[in-house]
């Protein structure tokens, strides 16, 4: 009886973790099918994923940052087509993680959700869509902000350290949105709130996988409890 409330317990507080995770448990029995669906490597960088959340929850902002945007940036750089064969796909951190790489968006998707399993309050993350002037192309990168009017801090995976936005001057803000809102950029820093991000189609379908990958992985981690009784 007593293992049992205990399996329980977990088993609630795993269903219970905020919205922003997407993988509500790492049991043997998720990596055993994550190395048969995807390959040893992928459950690696599952594991490695969790022991970053773990390992950093409790350090210095910065800290945080740099580890956050130090550990994707490992990853592979794919173009959607290529990668997903559709010409524009948001991936969950789950996806992205799996598959072993993905395009901007999914870098600093991965990112935003990763700072929020940190502790990272969301109204201070925005995923920023910008200019890249170097590359003559749209980019996604991450921004932090300590307070609406500050500087942000930026998450890019095009560079290695966590920048100011006023040393990117290579990059021009365009939007940014979190689960708060959507603010449209006239100048470097936010701009006016136009409403909602439920506006973008991407963001609304991404969550929705989430949602998705959330319950199936929910009701396995259910399923093995009721084995081990």
């Amino acid at each position: 009886m007593a293992r049992h409330s205990r399996l329980l317990c977990l088993l609630l507080t795993i269903l219970l973790l905020p919205a922003s995770a997407d993988w509500p448990a790492l049991d043997d029995a998720t990596l055993q099918a994550v190395t048969q669906r995807h390959g040893a490597l992928a459950a690696d960088r599952l594991r490695a994923w969790q022991a970053l959340i773990d390992d950093y929850r409790d350090q210095p902002l910065h800290t945080q940052l740099q580890a956050t945007n130090d550990f994707f940036n490992r990853l592979e750089f794919v173009d959607d087509i290529v990668h997903w064969r559709r010409a524009d796909y948001w991936a969950t951190p789950v996806e992205f993680l799996t598959s072993g790489g993905g395009d901007c968006e999914d870098f600093a998707i991965a990112k935003y959700f990763t700072l929020l399993e940190m502790g990272v309050p969301e109204s201070r993350l925005q995923i920023t869509y910008v200019k890249a002037l170097r590359l003559s192309q749209a980019h996604m990168v991450l921004a932090y902000y300590a307070n609406p009017a500050a500087d942000p801090l930026v998450l890019d995976n095009l560079a290695i350290d966590v920048l100011p936005g006023s040393a990117r001057s290579d990059l021009v803000p365009v939007y940014s949105f979190n689960g708060y809102g959507l603010w449209l950029s006239k100048a470097r820093g936010r701009s006016q709130r136009v409403g909602g991000a439920e506006r973008l189609s991407l963001w609304q379908d991404l969550k929705s996988r989430l949602a998705q990958q959330r319950a199936s992985a929910g009701q396995a981690f259910a399923q093995t409890i009721e084995k081990k009784r």
